[in-house]
């Protein structure tokens, strides 16, 4: 865990120790909360791990719903959450969950622990990684660090040099690099990750296969009680770094490519990346002209009245599993970190 995480684990703690994710309820809590997640999967061996973020084990998804439910409040699906939205009325708290990308562990591991407690569920899919043609590059980088002593790329800006031998450096590289990339455009991201696959020996295609279910797996999945499939574009791009036609071909195309291959409507979009610098106003007035009910960021916060006229805007909190303990999981359902993010403002739709 690096510094910036050490210090949000310790705010989880002092919002636990003073109380305040409960007194703060009043004034920082929402009408709901959508909850962002990745993978569920048990916990791995210990070592390098980047992405470690992006996934929780079954057991605290277990124990995330037993809480939700504890404190008396409601865990509704995607629909259900924006019906409450435009039909506002006073109630209980709801929790709302989406996993992201349409990894083969949310069937495996996920739906075993929500089928248990009766819980609905979305799932956004990328029709390209159904297909095995769009590119997992976030587990690209992080298998090719791991397997590389020395990372040595040929960047626009500049050459990239870094050792690469123990956890600690291999996790510094990662970080440096990732976000060095992420600056620029999304050709170049995706080239010189391509360049670092091709030295380590990294299979692409192999790890799309592995990580990502099958288009058979998602025709029996859109039939069962409980879980909705939703859009995530075609081949998963930071759409903002990119044309208008392109990511107008994205959000459209993935929403008829679901509908023709599943039969059913596909009503929910999920932005990739989902932060500022991934999708802003552009995108989310593309959305709105796709026909999608709603559109969910990464922008982190809860529910409003008010967003109810930005339903294609809408804010998600993650279940980080950097932080998978009872302490964070109160503080994110209270609603405090985001009011003292957001200063007080309940909408961040810029």
């Amino acid at each position: 865990m690096n510094a910036r995480h050490k210090a949000i684990a310790a705010a989880f703690r002092l919002t636990a120790a003073t109380g305040a994710d409960r007194w703060s309820r009043g004034f920082a809590q929402g009408a709901g909360v959508i909850l962002t997640l990745h993978h569920v999967r048990p916990a791995a061996p210990s070592g390098s791990a980047p992405n470690a973020l992006l996934e929780v084990t079954p057991d605290f998804l277990d124990a995330a719903l037993r809480l939700i439910r504890a404190e008396g409040y409601d865990l509704v699906s995607l629909d259900e959450a924006i019906g409450r939205l435009l039909r506002p009325k006073k109630g209980r708290f709801f929790v709302a969950l989406t996993f992201d990308d349409g990894y083969r562990d949310n069937v495996e591991h996920a739906w075993l622990v929500l089928a248990k407690h009766g819980v609905p569920w979305t799932l956004f899919v990328t029709p390209g990684f159904a297909d095995r043609t769009a590119r997992l590059w976030w587990l690209e980088l992080e298998e090719a660090i791991r397997a590389l002593p020395e990372i040595e790329l040929s960047l626009p800006d500049g050459p990239f040099r870094m050792v690469s031998r123990t956890d600690a450096e291999k996790a510094r590289a990662f970080g440096r690099l990732y976000w060095r990339l992420r600056k620029g455009p999304e050709a170049t991201l995706l080239a010189a990750i391509s360049d670092l696959a091709r030295q380590a020996g990294v299979d692409a295609a192999a790890l799309v296969e592995r990580e990502c279910l099958p288009w058979e797996t998602l025709r029996a999945l859109a039939g069962a009680p409980g879980v909705t499939i939703g859009a995530h574009t075609m081949t998963h791009p930071m759409l903002a770094k990119h044309d208008g036609e392109i990511a107008r071909r994205e959000i459209v195309e993935s929403k008829a490519r679901l509908e023709a291959e599943l039969g059913m409507p596909i009503r929910h979009f999920a932005y990739p990346v989902g932060d500022p610098t991934s999708a802003g106003q552009r995108e989310f007035g593309l959305a709105r002209e796709a026909g999608f009910a709603s559109a969910v960021t990464t922008r982190p916060g809860h529910l409003w009245p008010e967003h109810a006229g930005h339903l294609q805007a809408l804010p998600r909190v993650s279940l980080n599993g950097l932080h998978q303990n009872e302490v964070a999981l109160r503080a994110l359902l209270s609603g405090l970190p985001f009011w003292l993010r957001n200063r007080g403002n309940r909408l961040d739709v810029a």
